[in-house]
């Protein structure tokens, strides 16, 4: 599977939060190149000058940049495509029934959400939690033996999502996922409230 730029898929996204991450320009430029960065938004009123900021920055480092849930502030800013949130995966779907070919992701914290990621034809699942986790959206942890049966027992690929850093990225190796997703681990390397 090609991403955006024709180079296969990152390895790492990083997701900017307004809470965790509050200089999201400090944050992109940050994140190693090669790698995809999430826009999380949440509706700020300055949402459309920050995703251009974040945009050029990415751009500028061999990264991509997907705006969460909105296509048309994506399209808008040049971003490369959109993160659906779990409860937009239907939108995700109807997006690229429109034609949308940018590059799509969907978050998904059950079997039955990354099914329907699956058919809603997004290029790739975050999958969360997998291990435990500060963030209040976590939710209870999969647990790693779980979350890797869920990668791999589809043909979407999928990253992990929740407690990923330096330390338990390195458990994951071998289990299937396409890579790793994460907020903390990009400031440091202990450990993450992804």
């Amino acid at each position: 599977m090609q991403g955006p730029r024709g180079t296969g898929l990152p390895a790492l996204l990083a997701l900017i939060d307004p809470a965790r991450t509050p200089d999201p320009e400090a944050f992109a430029a940050a994140v190693p190149g090669g790698s995809a960065v999430i826009y999380r938004h949440f509706g700020a009123p300055d949402r459309l000058e920050t995703a251009e900021r974040l945009a050029a920055i990415c751009h500028a480092q061999g990264n991509w940049l997907l705006v969460s849930g909105d296509p048309d502030l994506a399209r808008r800013a040049g971003a490369d495509g959109v993160h659906w949130p779990e409860q937009q995966i239907a939108e995700a779907a109807a997006c690229r029934a429109r034609g949308n070919t940018g590059f799509f992701t969907a978050a998904a914290h059950s079997w039955r959400a990354l099914a329907r990621a699956g058919n809603a034809g997004v290029d790739a699942a975050l999958l969360s939690a997998v291990f435990p986790s500060q963030s209040p959206s976590a939710g209870r942890p999969l647990g790693m033996w779980a979350a890797a049966a869920m990668a791999q027992a589809t043909d979407l690929p999928v990253y992990a999502l929740g407690g990923v850093n330096q330390r338990t990225a390195k458990r994951l190796t071998g289990l299937g996922f396409s890579g790793i997703a994460c907020v903390g681990a990009i400031r440091s390397a202990g450990p993450t409230r992804t």
